[in-house]
């Protein structure tokens, strides 16, 4: 069995939902610290010819709090009226903009629920079925940090693979996971691009942007644009 474990990230780039796709299921790692500047509640989109960055408004938000202890602000009308600034004349803008605005507009105010939800609405969107978890509900080993907790959580789902993103290769140890009996690989995203109107192509924006241009079934393919290492 397959599994991937990451922080819940606020419209993440195509990177994160390869991940989900890639493996059977998929943990949204919801009681570690928030990290301030990160990408859990904002993201990058294009407008104006340039990356443009919407972040979503937090109460409470300390990095000696866990994700799940932050709550949602208020200023969602406002993510979308710069959303519809930016997209009203791409081709996909309508259906998509009402994904996004029922994301937005939605009444959950813990954090990481809220982008829970988010990613649920997408994958459905784009045809993703795998299953999804909260690591708050998992009985685990809380005392344990960082490699040693991943690896925890991977032996109470009964993981045979775990994928992670490129990044984590600095960080974990395919040896200590094998001591377990679990294999570790890491995704590596191919190079996508696509008409982003008639501009010079800007990657590795968030997926509203990816989604704003391309159909479902486009995207679908894009999904398996990557290699396991």
């Amino acid at each position: 069995m397959k599994l991937a474990i990451m922080q819940p990230y606020l419209f993440p780039y195509i990177g994160y939902f390869q991940l989900i796709n890639a493996v059977d299921e998929f943990v949204i790692y919801d009681d570690v610290n928030y990290i301030k500047q990160g990408w859990i509640n904002r993201n990058r989109i294009l407008l104006d010819q340039k990356a443009f960055l919407i972040t979503l408004q937090l109460f409470g938000a300390s990095s000696f709090k866990l994700i799940n202890q932050v709550e949602v602000g208020c200023n969602q009308k406002t993510i979308l009226k710069t959303i519809e600034q930016a997209y009203k004349r791409a081709p996909h803008f309508k259906f998509v903009y009402s994904i996004i605005e029922n994301i937005l507009l939605n009444s959950e105010k813990n954090l990481a629920k809220f982008i829970e939800y988010s990613i649920y609405d997408i994958n459905k969107y784009l045809g993703i079925t795998t299953k999804m978890v909260l690591s708050s509900e998992i009985s685990k080993n809380n005392e344990l940090k960082n490699q040693e907790k991943v690896i925890n959580i991977c032996e109470q789902i009964n993981a045979t693979t775990y994928i992670n993103a490129i990044g984590g290769q600095e960080i974990y140890s395919k040896e200590c996971f094998l001591e377990k009996g679990i294999k570790l690989k890491f995704i590596k995203s191919k190079q996508i691009t696509y008409k982003q109107f008639n501009n010079e192509f800007l990657p590795w924006l968030s997926i509203i942007d990816l989604m704003m241009f391309n159909e479902p079934n486009i995207i679908k393919k894009m999904l398996d644009e990557y290699e396991l290492i």
